[in-house]
């Protein structure tokens, strides 16, 4: 136990940055990706063409090419410094909010279109019937692949350790570069493991007491 009691600093550092950009990206990846899915599903050609495009070039982007670009790339274009944990949830964000984006796409196409169309008639606009009609029971439908993707989102916050951002993947090189720190590099790696999977039985729970909860609402 060593590794862990004679580290608490550097372990609550990592922790407190994993979850941070965990819950940051995850905020930008559900409000983006709630607007660019109603943008797929959207009347407007327009709206439709400019979210496909989106989901198609980012979502094929790898997520290390996506933070290259936020991390290394945006200050290279003299768009101003930011910090690299901000910069890296941005980053983790935009690329996220494409399946999240998709998620809902398929859960908006469970909804019957029968009440789209009667929300149409007695004129409700898009955005009425998108919030008013189609969303609530589309989330409904979506919650075991929305917590994978944010399960999936919990894992990738490891990218970030390439990029200097001191999360829990960069542990194991933090202990091991000070010199005088208890722990070897397995050992450590095995609590990162260990830690990693916590996290996600507890989003695994989240989940199961979300579908418990709006399957009684039903």
């Amino acid at each position: 136990m060593d590794v862990i009691f004679g580290n608490l600093d550097l372990w609550g550092t990592a922790i407190g940055n994993t979850l941070l950009v965990f819950f940051g990206g995850g905020a930008i990846a559900l409000v983006l990706g709630l607007i660019v899915g109603a943008m797929r599903v959207s009347p407007v050609p327009i709206a439709r063409g400019v979210g496909t495009a989106y989901v198609n070039l980012i979502r094929n982007t790898p997520l290390t090419l996506v933070f290259f670009f936020f991390v290394l790339g945006y200050p290279a274009l003299g768009l101003g410094r930011m910090n690299l944990t901000v910069l890296g949830i941005i980053a983790i964000g935009v690329y996220t909010a494409t399946y999240v984006a998709e998620v809902l796409r398929a859960g908006i196409n469970t909804v019957p279109v029968g009440q789209a169309e009667a929300a149409r008639a007695i004129g409700l606009p898009f955005g009425q019937v998108m919030t008013s009609v189609i969303l609530p029971q589309a989330f409904r439908s979506v919650v075991p692949p929305m917590m994978s993707v944010f399960i999936a989102l919990l894992k990738n916050t490891t990218v970030a350790a390439g990029f200097s951002i001191a999360e829990l993947a960069q542990l194991r090189a933090a202990i091991n570069d000070s010199g005088d720190r208890p722990g070897s590099p397995m050992e450590v790696l095995l609590w990162v493991a260990a830690v990693f999977v916590a996290m996600v039985m507890l989003l695994s729970l989240v989940q199961n007491r979300l579908e418990k909860k709006w399957r009684i609402a039903r």
